[in-house]
């Protein structure tokens, strides 16, 4: 006799004001794809929120649950809001928190965390949220050890991820860990998305290629278009009619980092656009970016971006077959 499958696993995706509905629909096409076999769901997907209709802009959102939703979940999803800095209800905090206390597990997604965090659920945990709203929630909950580099960040009880796409990456990392990589790719086919990024890899590569005062736009610029040469500090200086010695102090003033490490970065950055839009070999971006030997593009590349040369063209690169460098770019989520 086969064994008798559990219970689907009650979610809960909580509605607040300002909603961005791109998250609340990706969180209830995963959980609401899930299948153990066809017609045999691992979920229960429930909206709730303390509101019976939200006003989105561009439609109004009518649910049928209340907060009470949420004393019934095992998982909650807070999908991301349009103004961060918010405030939610009394009732909703409590809410929130109650549902922690008796074990929920909690996820949001981009701008959520800032809803988890007036909840006081990532008070000493580490979080991220889109890139944009890092410092924002940084400043605001001091108490919360912010990561703006990664996709998502799982505590076990309580997961944060960044900006849109990310978040679907959190809810099959999600499915995963409750049922599976098998249940996981099944989903990930549906949605037509690589099965899963891992949670550590890069947001994206911060821009560091404008200045903030651009005093330095010209060596950066001349930088940028001779990066496929060997460039020393020296020759940045020499660029930018200044001393290695006052051209480091200006770049760490600006950038924050040693010249050396922006042209690395700058490199990476270029490495990237063409694994994206590009059929070129590694060993012809290498020299393209000027990073010497595969083998030094590939720590590199993985250092700065988390993620390995192959996977980042897997999961972002061009499907047809281009072999220029500026072949255009394949749409992606």
């Amino acid at each position: 006799m086969p064994r008798p499958l559990p219970s689907p696993h009650p979610v809960a995706v909580l509605v607040l004001p300002g909603i961005v509905p791109f998250d609340l629909t990706l969180a209830t096409e995963v959980f609401g794809r899930a299948e153990h076999a066809p017609g045999q769901a691992c979920y229960a997907v429930t909206v709730c929120g303390e509101q019976a209709t939200f006003d989105t802009g561009p439609f109004t959102l009518g649910v049928k649950h209340g907060l009470a939703a949420l004393k019934r979940a095992r998982t909650i999803v807070v999908p991301g809001i349009d103004d961060p800095q918010a405030p939610i209800s009394p009732a909703v905090r409590r809410a929130l928190a109650a549902a922690a206390d008796g074990g929920a597990r909690i996820a949001s997604i981009c701008s959520g965390a800032f809803v988890l965090a007036q909840a006081g659920l990532l008070d000493g945990r580490r979080a991220t949220t889109h890139w944009l709203a890092a410092p924002l929630l940084a400043q605001r909950y001091p108490d919360v050890e912010v990561d703006a580099r990664v996709l998502f960040v799982d505590n076990g009880q309580v997961l944060t991820s960044a900006g849109a796409a990310a978040g679907l990456d959190l809810c099959l990392h999600i499915v995963r860990k409750d049922f599976g990589a098998a249940v996981a790719a099944r989903v990930a086919r549906l949605s037509v998305v690589p099965l899963q990024r891992d949670g550590g890899q890069a947001q994206f590569i911060e821009p560091l290629d404008i200045p903030p005062d651009r005093s330095l736009q010209p060596v950066v610029e001349w930088a940028t278009r001779n990066l496929h040469q060997p460039l020393s500090m020296n020759d940045l200086a020499r660029q930018a009619c200044s001393s290695p010695r006052t051209l480091n102090r200006r770049f760490r003033e600006q950038f924050g980092v040693a010249p050396v490490q922006w042209l690395i970065h700058a490199r990476v950055r270029r490495a990237q656009e063409l694994l994206e839009t590009s059929r070129l070999s590694v060993e012809q971006i290498v020299e393209a970016v000027g990073l010497g030997s595969a083998a030094n593009f590939r720590a590199q590349f993985s250092r700065v971006t988390g993620v390995s040369p192959s996977e980042h063209r897997r999961n972002f690169g061009a499907r047809g077959g281009q072999g220029s460098p500026n072949a255009p770019r394949s749409p992606r989520r």
